[in-house]
């Protein structure tokens, strides 16, 4: 068995049970550490070949040659490693995505058979009834707060009031002009008033024209 056969658990026929998600994304960090590891290494024998490669220079070319040529060699190993860590990165990001959404589809249903059991004990009809009773009873209550609310003696006509109000208003207005009368007119006088003749009222009522017309004149 393979190196990834042993780390997926499948035979040479590739059959097996599959493993979870969260046993496949494990397995690809397990991988990855594996091959970031063997970047480390490469990145090592390529900084080696080059100080060999260095310290020969002119003085042995083809130990110089043989070193760059193994530096290459590594280079393209290390290009091989980058690519598939980019896969199995992409693989690993993909399958906990897939997980998430597995959970997150999985809580909705159970959510949705929830809702379900709840809404086999409702039935819209009594729903209705139930509200329409609710309605009614608030309306009794609001009634029965008004009523107690209310206060006595609201049933007097207020028109029988203002008429009432008026005639009192009257009387005092009568009352007060009776006093009046009474107190500012002059009294009988006990002695006889002497009377004036009849000609010297008709001369002082000439003598009144007379002073009119002249001031009018001028």
């Amino acid at each position: 068995m393979s190196g990834f056969g042993r780390l997926f658990g499948k035979g040479k026929n590739g059959k097996g049970k599959a493993p979870t998600p969260q046993e496949a994304i494990q397995k690809l960090q397990e991988t990855e550490a594996i091959l970031v590891k063997k970047q480390e290494f490469l990145e090592q024998k390529i900084q080696q070949e080059v100080n060999t490669a260095k310290k020969h220079g002119t003085k042995n070319k083809r130990a110089a040659l043989q070193a760059l040529k193994r530096k290459k060699r590594y280079e393209q190993q290390l290009n091989q490693i980058d690519g598939t860590l980019s896969t199995i990165e992409f693989q690993r990001e993909s399958l906990e995505n897939a997980t998430t959404n597995t959970e997150v589809l999985k809580t909705m249903s159970e959510a949705a058979r929830a809702l379900k059991e709840a809404h086999q004990h409702m039935d819209i009809g009594k729903v209705d009834d139930l509200m329409a009773e609710i309605t009614e009873q608030q309306e009794i209550a609001q009634e029965i707060s008004d009523a107690i609310s209310r206060p006595f003696g609201d049933d007097i006509d207020e028109d029988d009031l203002l008429a009432e109000l008026e005639e009192l208003e009257q009387e005092e207005v009568e009352s007060e002009l009776l006093n009046v009368g009474d107190e500012d007119l002059p009294g009988v006088p006990a002695s006889k008033v002497p009377s004036v003749p009849a000609s010297r009222v008709a001369q002082e009522d000439e003598d009144e024209d007379m002073k009119e017309l002249a001031s009018w004149a001028s």
